[in-house]
């Protein structure tokens, strides 16, 4: 039985507080540990549980999210390498990655302590920019990683590689390069398909090109997209899972690659992907 417990919330959610003390009793009146992040520890008054998300990660056996998917993607970044089962428990609004809802927190609790859930393992992406031959940053992300031009300025060039070989240049506002996961994301908005989670490859998504023959493609995940921007102005960026990310300049190159790193995320039943898809995406599919 899971004996220790990890709780990070989301600060800037009203009700954060509310459910973290609840969390915190429920857990605890079961008799397990609980450690809190130090913040939210200090505003419910538990500063004797509180600790850094470092020390949560090396300590705890299971880590409840309190967010939207936004929160829950910045710690499966910041945990990358942990193999760190996370629940996901929704205070945003579509919450596709939680599998928790406030208001069912006793059941919640009662099913983490009764091992009366499974693990989906969740792909994820590393990315790495060069400019001028030196490398400028490495990200890792669990969605996405997006390559845009700026709000206002004209389209961009980005020409693809797989494993050095040339694929194509899209025209227009960018491209994405998603994991299973993400293929719901940003790529969905801009006409990717549905990937089940389960599907082992990356997904590459044109956005907006200027182009009626440009669709998007399933990539093998063994070998590495290398894309080449360029434009006549500065205005393009590099975003990992849609937060933050990088200035790019024409002539940076971007190298994706499946991580060798998994989120795991706890799942109440096998096969509700397809469940969430119907309820949280589009409504009942007829």
């Amino acid at each position: 039985m899971l004996k220790t417990f990890g709780i990070v919330a989301n600060k800037g959610k009203p009700e954060a507080r509310i459910v973290a003390r609840e969390l915190v009793y429920l857990l605890e009146e079961k008799g397990a540990r609980v450690l809190l992040d130090e913040q939210m520890a200090s505003y419910v008054g538990r500063g004797d549980i509180g600790t850094s998300l470092e020390a949560i990660g090396s300590e705890a056996q299971l880590l409840c999210v309190l967010g939207g998917d936004g929160t829950l993607l910045g710690i499966a970044r910041r945990l990358a390498g942990r193999s760190l089962p996370i629940l996901g428990i929704n205070l945003g609004t579509l919450g596709f990655l939680s599998e928790a809802d406030p208001e069912h927190l006793p059941h919640a609790v009662d099913n983490l302590l009764s091992g009366q859930y499974y693990i989906e393992e969740r792909s994820m992406l590393e990315a790495e920019l060069v400019r001028n031959k030196s490398t400028l940053a490495r990200y890792t992300a669990m969605n996405d990683i997006g390559i845009a031009k700026g709000s206002f300025c004209r389209i961009i060039q980005c020409a693809v590689y797989l494993d050095d070989v040339y694929v194509a240049t899209f025209s227009g506002d960018g491209v994405i390069v998603s994991s299973p996961t993400g293929s719901t994301a940003y790529s969905l908005s801009a006409g990717g398909p549905i990937v089940a989670p389960n599907v082992d490859m990356l997904l590459l998504t044109p956005v907006a090109p200027h182009s009626l023959t440009a669709r998007p493609m399933v990539l093998s995940p063994n070998q590495v997209i290398r894309i080449e921007v360029d434009a006549i102005h500065h205005e393009m960026g590099l975003s990992i899972d849609g937060q933050f990310g990088y200035k790019l300049e024409g002539g940076d190159q971007i190298f994706i690659r499946k991580s060798p790193y998994v989120t795991p995320l706890v799942k109440w039943k096998k096969g509700g992907f397809f469940e969430t898809i119907r309820t949280k995406l589009q409504g009942e599919w007829e």
